[in-house]
């Protein structure tokens, strides 16, 4: 497949594309930063481009099989991640093209009712991503032309190993037998690039953990 990956050089996006290269995939990896190109690995082709302009990702996304978006917001612009949904979702019906997102875990349904940002805990710092990621799947939702899905990662998501293992769910976040909901970046990319190359999720919000 021919892939374009926003977010590219991001902890999510630099283990995508290095999945989706290991498969044999075309990877075109789009920054904003040009100078971060020089972490991606071989063959890939690094692109500069900002993912809330229309007029930026339409080139950067024609021809493409498969659009995969990654991107990760400072601290005070997370609404820029509903932007980002916004106009990938108008591109990709612009060019019929497939759009994978990672979003967040916040909005996972939890045991006993309710969602896991209004658990008793729940970081405050994480509180303005996740109500940003809320309204990215809101964007998806509404959309009934693209086909989309949207990976919600488990509640504890870290650099680890790649085992090639994980369990998929929906809208329920998934603990273990300890209660614990983990995954490494590196599974949560090939969670992804499975989906990519066998789908399953059709406008719908999957997500995965241990």
């Amino acid at each position: 497949m021919r892939i374009s990956v926003f977010g590219a050089t991001g902890n999510v996006g630099r283990r995508v594309v290095a999945e989706a290269v290991s498969r044999g995939h075309e990877v075109t990896g789009v920054a904003l930063n040009a100078a971060a190109f020089a972490d991606l690995p071989p063959g890939v082709e690094g692109r500069v481009g900002d993912a809330t302009d229309l007029d930026a990702v339409l080139p950067l996304i024609t021809g493409r099989d498969l659009v995969i978006t990654a991107t990760c917001p400072a601290p005070g612009n997370e609404n820029e991640l509903v932007t980002v949904a916004h106009t990938l979702l108008t591109a990709c019906a612009k060019t019929g093209t497939r759009l994978l997102l990672v979003g967040g875990a916040g909005s996972l349904a939890v045991e006993g009712g309710g969602i896991l940002m209004n658990e008793v805990g729940y970081p405050a710092y994480l509180r303005p991503i996740a109500l940003a990621c809320i309204d990215q799947l809101a964007a998806c939702r509404a959309d009934t032309v693209v086909d989309w899905a949207y990976l919600s990662p488990a509640k504890l998501l870290v650099p680890g190993e790649r085992t090639g293992r994980y369990r998929i769910g929906g809208d329920d976040l998934l603990v273990d037998a300890d209660g614990d909901s983990r995954i490494s970046l590196e599974d949560l990319a090939v969670a992804l690039l499975d989906e990519a190359e066998r789908p399953r999720h059709h406008r719908m919000r999957f997500t995965v953990a241990y």
